[in-house]
């Protein structure tokens, strides 16, 4: 069947998102879809591509991996040449592997032609050296070169003309929650200012981008606000302790639960005798 709307990309190192790919930031998505088809082939179909110099997978990740595929399936599909009879993986070794380990039967697959993935590839490229695409698209289209067709960090950059660390900082931004991306897309933010969000908090990311979209705030006014908050809440939650250390020792000295919030001190008594011997205690303390 053809490919269907579905999106493309999962499963980089740490640093890079695992989420699937949004068709919506994929430039090339119709070219991809006259040129593929997402069939479900059976394992002992597919076979893998001796020339691939990657030949070791870590076992414990394999089976992390097959895990997951046991209880939530195959999430991204392989891609995959006809190669007679079989299917030769192009990308996604790792996730057949796994599939053989969790005892599935199926595994899902974009199946190309050699040329038609060749001259995909060379079409990704061209988008991603154009001036007027969005950082979002662009981290797309580096993802999709990463997951689709096995290049490497630096062989993506090798051939955009950028560097490796400046390939990987732009794919994460395909980290941030859906509503710091659109942003992104709707009011044409630039990637330094959001690039500090990628580890913020949803309810930090919700406060900020207003300011990013309304202010223009620049990327050392946004580190400069998360600096600070994070400060801020550190010093909260210092307090908190020091409040809770307190009550535990007035919790024990007067025999009843205590809070302390603010500068109110709260005694609470579980019934009436209990209240009135708790008034003598504070009494008698007085």
């Amino acid at each position: 069947m053809a490919l269907g709307k579905k999106g493309l990309g999962r499963g980089f190192e740490s640093l890079i998102p695992t989420d699937i790919i949004a068709e919506e930031f994929d430039v090339t998505k119709n070219d991809d879809a006259k040129v593929s088809q997402l069939l479900e082939l059976k394992l002992d179909q597919v076979i893998r591509d001796e020339s691939q110099p990657r030949k070791s997978f870590d076992p414990e990740a394999l089976q992390e991996l097959a895990d997951s595929i046991k209880e939530h399936g195959v999430l991204q599909p392989i891609v995959v040449t006809k190669q007679g009879d079989k299917y030769q993986i192009v990308a996604g070794e790792r996730r057949w592997r796994a599939s053989r380990l969790a005892g599935i039967e199926t595994i899902p697959a974009i199946v190309r032609t050699i040329d038609d993935q060749n001259k995909l590839e060379m079409m990704i490229i061209e988008n991603a050296q154009r001036e007027d695409l969005t950082p979002i698209e662009l981290a797309t289209a580096y993802a999709k070169l990463k997951e689709q067709f096995n290049l490497t960090n630096t062989e993506i950059g090798q051939r955009v003309g950028k560097s490796p660390s400046s390939v990987v900082n732009t794919m994460r931004l395909l980290k941030l929650p859906e509503e710091a991306k659109q942003a992104m897309q709707e009011h044409h933010l630039m990637e330094g200012p959001m690039r500090p969000l990628i580890s913020a908090s949803p309810e930090l990311i919700h406060e900020v981008l207003p300011k990013i979209i309304d202010e223009g705030w620049s990327a050392r006014k946004v580190e400069r606000f998360m600096t600070d908050k994070r400060q801020k809440s550190s010093h909260v939650a210092v307090k908190v302790n020091e409040f809770l250390k307190e009550e535990r020792v007035l919790s024990e000295v007067y025999g009843c639960p205590v809070r302390i919030r603010g500068r109110s001190v709260t005694f609470s008594a579980g019934s009436d005798d209990a209240f009135r011997e708790l008034l003598k205690s504070l009494e008698l303390s007085s």
